[in-house]
């Protein structure tokens, strides 16, 4: 179920507190980017570790979550047997 659209974006209060010219950790992949972090680098908890991530222009409006992969993907390769 997405957010109401007469809602505001879901920013952390916080966030704006922290800024500064350092690295910002962040734990919620729910939050919405805001504009004040264009250019800068945040680090996502993808559950396991911090995963960096640089701000552009069309990133704002998206979820850091979006943007960190939480599984790890094993590609299976089977192998074919020809029939004679």
């Amino acid at each position: 179920m997405t957010r109401s659209k007469w809602k505001n974006n879901l920013a952390q209060t916080s966030l704006r507190q922290k800024f500064s010219n350092q690295t910002i950790k962040i734990w919620k992949k729910n939050e919405s980017i805001p504009l004040f972090l264009i250019g800068k680098i945040v680090l996502v908890y993808n559950g396991k570790s911090f995963k960096k991530i640089s701000i552009t222009r069309n990133r704002v409006g998206y979820k850091f979550g979006e943007f960190t992969t939480t599984r790890k993907f094993n590609k299976k390769v089977k192998k074919i047997t020809k029939k004679k």
